[in-house]
């Protein structure tokens, strides 16, 4: 009776997952002022549309009354899901949970301050159900401060479009509809949820990019500064080497460790022809000469065993298995789904 009633489970389950057609993921942090209108906006918009839905919250480590409201809208829909994370582990893990406990065949991912419209999402399913595997928001008229926010983003979005090869103008926006197999080729750790773009069409992703309104934040304070800009430059080198040497490092490390051996071995030779062509006291008059070779060989030599290691790691990229860049405290979902998810 009761592996009667488990086999009902797990097909509920299946069934569940094959239904649910759009996840809505939303990162929040220190949103309690926003949080019930950008529920009732969302659950405006998607019942419109008219496809099943569910709404994925992600609670960031708020320190407000947040998760309090989360837990209350989640009490009384059933299609809410509520993720509270133990601490504020920063907007890329957020959305990784709540990519990881989205069931939709399409996840639309957006912020919660209400800055990101929901009633443009139709907009992306459009974009979607024409078979992009990403919809991008383009934020085409900004309102933020030119000199703090627009001209470095401005920046930021050239060199990441030159150095990623992916045709955007905004790539820092977080609204954005994906194709859950796409996601799920995606490693989310760090600041790279901006580049899930740029690292999709590695996998040959198909992506276009539509206009969405931008609104200034009315309640709440925001959390971006022009730190964070500076911080997607380094994000920039390491996207530029995971789309070109995430399958071979040793073509870059070995190709530098190369020339710098040969840059050793050229002026190491050089001395060995002073030393036995004119009998020159190499350690006297080519003393620093002779130490800058030994250096150049020893860079060389670690360069070649660091491409080396990065060969034998690279199959560790691939493997589903990854450890979760977040630690959930919470889960909060309808009891009926949540156990079918248990068995």
């Amino acid at each position: 009776m009761s592996h009667r009633s488990h086999c009902g489970g797990a097909s509920h389950s299946r069934i569940i997952k094959q239904v649910l057609k759009y996840s809505i993921v939303v990162p929040l942090h220190n949103e309690q002022e926003n949080v019930t209108d950008l529920y009732a906006r969302l659950k405006a918009v998607m019942e419109a549309n008219g496809e099943t839905f569910e709404m994925v919250l992600v609670d960031d480590g708020s320190n407000d009354g947040t998760f309090s409201l989360l837990r209350e809208i989640a009490a009384v829909d059933s299609r809410v899901t509520v993720v509270k994370l133990r601490r504020n582990f920063g907007q890329t893990a957020g959305l990784a949970a709540g990519f990881d406990h989205a069931r939709g065949e399409y996840i639309i991912a957006m912020d919660g301050d209400l800055q990101h419209d929901p009633a443009d999402i139709p907009i992306f399913l459009e974009k979607i159900a024409e078979g992009y595997d990403i919809v991008s928001g383009w934020r085409k008229n900004r309102v933020d401060n030119f000199w703090l926010r627009r001209f470095p983003s401005r920046c930021a979005n050239w060199l990441m479009a030159k150095f990623s090869g992916v045709d955007i103008h905004d790539f820092g926006t977080t609204f954005k509809a994906y194709r859950r197999e796409i996601l799920e080729q995606v490693p989310l750790y760090g600041e790279l949820h901006r580049f899930i773009p740029a690292l999709a069409s590695w996998h040959g992703a198909t992506i276009i990019e539509v206009p969405i309104k931008n609104v200034n934040r009315e309640r709440g304070a925001s959390h971006y500064g022009i730190s964070r800009t500076f911080r997607v430059f380094f994000d920039l080198i390491t996207i530029r080497f995971l789309l070109r040497y995430l399958a071979r490092p040793l073509h870059f490390f070995g190709t530098v460790g190369m020339l710098s051996i040969f840059a050793g071995c050229s002026v190491g030779l050089w001395l060995l022809a002073q030393k036995l062509l004119h009998q020159a006291d190499v350690m006297v008059k080519h003393g620093p000469l002779m130490l800058f070779a030994s250096v150049l060989l020893l860079v060389g030599f670690n360069l070649l065993a660091i491409g080396l290691l990065g060969e034998m790691q690279v199959r560790h990229y691939h493997e589903p298995a990854q450890r979760a860049p977040y630690s959930v405290e919470r889960l909060l979902r309808a009891q009926s789904e949540e156990s079918t998810i248990s068995e």
